[in-house]
């Protein structure tokens, strides 16, 4: 069985392609050359292998409920996903269903009522030029507060109005929001081309105060409370207590809120200020039209897909209806689906063996800490406070939602509606509340994970718990370095640049000495250069797309401490077996510590389409899967020692400019 269990990991190997010179490709290069994306899809890979298994589960799950009582939870699940597929009813209707929406937009006599439009729209979903949201206080954890923060932008990020290398997709941009616009207004060309042309002026004007991406990452700059009469002070230009209010604030008794960017939106109230009420009208519509034009009919639901999903990410045609119905309702009513889920898919036993893992590697980064020979003993302590007070969670929440005030039947566009109202208004009542720690932010059947650092939790839904990540039954060393390098990596988050201002309760907090957060940063800096450096192979020689080293920091220290932390704890593993790396067996002749590497390699798996690695390099804080491998273990020693790597090869880094942190 243990050899079968290499053969899977090494399915895709290219055996011209040493490890020592490419550990991506030695383990996924056969792979990587025969395997197509699929015209539907922007990127194939392990992350979206499993996927498309969970999505297959739910769909089951879905076609196996009896709707017959609509106030059961499962019904309305059902009843979401029935009205999604229900395509004859959304071509009938073609733009009818917001009709409501646009008509009240077009009846506002003055700001002061669109100002109160907005607010009532942001309750159905419709976005702006500022996002609203009841989060954790960074001074205080367990206190809810009001969150403010930059959005409304059409194209993924403010860069896309600003640099060269942006110009073809905002050209794209250009021609396709009038066709967006006469689809979905029912108007004249000439009148949708002076529609878009009132957008991009009013987009351009909020872009030009966004925060860029890389500080958008910066807790330190995100960080500004105020009181709600300083904000609008600060922001003058915009009826906030009005928009506010409309969307079921109480704004006399908001007490501190957060506003992550200050700048960026006391500029757009400027612009609302100087720009004609009409324009504001005029963009509004394109929210209510973005946020559901793919609940219309097929004809606008596949001019949005043009640009969204053509242009910006290089599918050249729709997902099947199912699949992206299954997607609607995880995003939508998610936990109502995950307890299904989990009652099916998700095997006990699993998680008993994951909360084994969880404690290896958190032990092996308690050893690890007090090896430091960079950091003080004062942060130390501090350090491992904070390991000592993680909170793990596998699988599936302990409390679900409780969608019973929601009502979902058979208008699909009603039902979106009525879901985000929910959501917001639920958002809304945590206020003046204690933080609900059992909140869980991904559902069950997401192949995912994530670190919460105000929380100081790791979280791993039940979807990811599966191969290549994970088997209760395989190889050991298969998993420490498939789940186990996860694990690491979300422990790491709490003390990658960002995390590692959080202390041990979740507040926002130096807790360094000065000399060790130097340190710390002289580290980092390291990463930064090495990951600058990197351009995806499959892209032209010309090619100005780079990784961004500052944007990728955080990710890029997660996985570099994720895989070190989890090969440290597979030698705690070993060690509680009476067993060594020298005395553990060899596998098809692949040593155990070879195979911790080999699976690592192997989780990374993907082959993305150009036009959406292109995005990903702009916008997201995640470096490629070639680099997530080859770019982290060049700079480990025991992948060194492992393959024996020499000067000559490759992946060979002189141990001077080998970066070690945690």
């Amino acid at each position: 069985m243990t050899q079968k269990q290499m053969e899977q990991v090494l399915s895709g190997r290219d055996p011209q392609v040493r490890f020592q010179d490419d550990l991506f490709r030695a383990v996924n290069g056969k792979w990587l050359d025969t395997e197509e994306i699929p015209a539907d899809e922007v990127r194939i890979g392990s992350f979206m292998k499993l996927r498309d298994e969970a999505e297959e589960h739910v769909r089951e799950i879905i076609e196996e409920i009896d709707a017959s009582d609509p106030e059961a939870e499962a019904s309305k699940v059902k009843n979401l996903y029935s009205s999604w597929m229900d395509t004859n009813s959304a071509n009938e209707k073609g733009n009818r269903p917001i009709l409501s929406y646009l008509n009240m937009v077009d009846a506002a006599p003055d700001k002061r009522a669109l100002a109160t439009c907005i607010g009532k729209l942001m309750r159905g979903g419709v976005g702006t030029f500022f996002g609203i949201g009841v989060d954790s206080s960074f001074a205080d954890p367990d206190l809810n507060v009001v969150h403010m923060w930059q959005s409304g932008l059409g194209l993924p990020d403010e860069a896309y109005y600003r640099e060269a290398q942006f110009a073809p997709v905002f050209e794209d941009y250009l021609d396709f929001m009038p066709e967006l616009f006469a689809l979905g207004l029912g108007i004249e060309s000439a009148q949708a081309s002076r529609y878009a042309n009132a957008v991009i002026r009013f987009e351009r004007k909020i872009a030009a105060h966004h925060l860029n991406i890389v500080d958008s990452r910066n807790v330190d700059l995100l960080n500004n409370p105020m009181t709600f009469d300083q904000f609008t002070a600060r922001a003058p230009g915009f009826d906030w207590a009005g928009a506010l209010t409309a969307a079921g604030y109480d704004v006399k008794n908001l007490g501190t809120i957060t506003v992550l960017t200050p700048d960026a939106l006391a500029g757009a109230a400027a612009a609302w200020e100087s720009a004609p009420l009409k324009d504001l009208k005029i963009y509004t519509s394109w929210q209510i039209l973005r946020a559901y034009a793919t609940f219309l009919s097929e004809e606008i639901d596949n001019m949005y897909f043009s640009f969204y999903g053509t242009v910006l990410s290089g599918a050249s045609e729709q997902r099947d209806r199912w699949k992206r119905g299954v997607g609607l309702v995880n995003a939508m009513i998610g936990e109502g689906a995950g307890k299904l889920y989990v009652a099916k898919y998700f095997p006990p036993e699993a998680k008993a063996k994951m909360q084994g893992l969880v404690e290896d590697l958190l032990e092996a980064y308690r050893r690890s800490i007090r090896d430091l020979d960079w950091m003080s003993e004062e942060t130390k302590q501090r350090a491992l406070a904070k390991i000592d007070t993680f909170t793990p969670k596998i699988g599936y929440p302990q409390q679900w939602k409780d969608y019973s005030a929601v009502s979902v039947g058979d208008d699909l566009v009603a039902n979106v509606a009525a879901l985000h109202e929910y959501e917001f208004q639920r958002s809304i009542e945590k206020l003046g509340k204690p933080v609900d720690k059992s909140e869980w932010f991904m559902n069950p059947q997401e192949v995912n994970a994530y670190y919460n650092p105000q929380w100081n939790e790791i979280v791993f839904p039940a979807a990811i718990l599966q191969f290549p990540f994970f088997d209760p039954d395989r190889d050991d060393a298969l998993n420490y370095g498939g789940i186990g390098a996860v694990i690491g990596h979300e422990i790491g988050h709490g003390f990658d640049d960002q995390g590692s201002k959080y202390d041990e309760t979740g507040a926002l907090e130096n807790w360094w000495t000065d000399k060790d957060r130097t340190e710390f940063e002289k580290r980092t800096h390291a990463l930064v250069a090495q990951y600058n450096a990197y351009k995806p192979e499959q892209f032209e020689a010309n090619s100005k797309f780079y990784v961004n080293g500052e944007l990728t920091l955080g990710e890029n220290i997660g996985d570099l401490g994720g895989l070190s932390i989890a090969f440290k704890a597979y030698l705690i593993h070993l060690e509680r077996e009476g067993l060594t790396l020298d005395t553990a067996p060899v596998i098809d002749g692949f040593t155990a510590a070879q195979r911790v590497f080999l699976s690592y390699a192997r989780i990374w798996q993907e082959k993305v389409r150009t036009e959406f690695l292109e995005r990903q390099i702009a916008t997201d804080p995640h470096s490629p899967g070639e680099f997530r491998c080859n770019g982290v273990v060049k700079n480990v020693d025991a992948f060194v020692q492992a393959f024996n790597v020499q000067e000559s090869d490759a992946l060979y880094l002189d141990p001077a400019e080998r970066v070690r942190i945690w």
